[in-house]
């Protein structure tokens, strides 16, 4: 009985360290070319906010919870910026034929945000990013530390949360 209890909590600690060891891990940026909105390459590799975090989010112009979500922020990424210094860049993967439509969609909505457009799908791919809204938070490294898939309302305090325990972090 003893020896079948032993094995088992060294199988469960075994589990527990692995399962750590993986969350741990850090994904770094792929070197993938996409352009912004007015037509300029940008190597996702050589994004920064200047040692601050900055939020990559995946949407598309057809995705409504895309929209809600980035409109959700929208009304609060003024007060996120000057109490965190977060930069968020929003990556519409719409197609070639639908990418001329972002510009306006953008500006018709009052975003904010630095918008670039993944219309191949390189980016999307490299990050495995299958369904939109996929949300990654990077860090001032340019790790990727957390990421989030889907939109619910109220999913934008836990983005706010995890950018704000990122900056304690670095903070220490």
């Amino acid at each position: 009985m003893k020896r079948i209890l032993l094995t088992t909590l060294l199988i469960g600690l075994n589990f527990v360290f692995a399962t750590n060891v993986i969350a741990l891990e850090k994904k770094t940026l792929p070197s993938v070319n996409i352009k912004n909105i007015r037509g300029e390459t940008v190597n996702i590799k050589n994004l920064h906010n200047d040692g601050k975090p900055f939020v990559l989010n995946f949407w598309a112009t057809w995705c409504k919870p895309c929209i809600l979500e980035l409109n959700t922020i929208k009304d609060v990424y003024n007060s996120w910026q000057s109490e965190t210094g977060v930069k968020i860049f929003a990556i519409s993967i719409d197609d070639s034929r639908n990418s001329r439509k972002v510009a306006p969609f953008v500006k018709g909505r009052g975003w904010k945000y630095e918008v670039l457009l993944d219309e191949n799908g390189d980016l999307r791919r490299a990050l495995n990013v299958n369904n939109p809204p996929h949300t990654f938070l990077v860090n001032g490294k340019g790790e990727i530390v957390w990421e989030h898939n889907g939109y619910a309302p109220g999913d934008e305090k836990e983005l706010y949360n995890q950018i704000k325990k990122l900056i304690a972090e670095s903070n220490k």
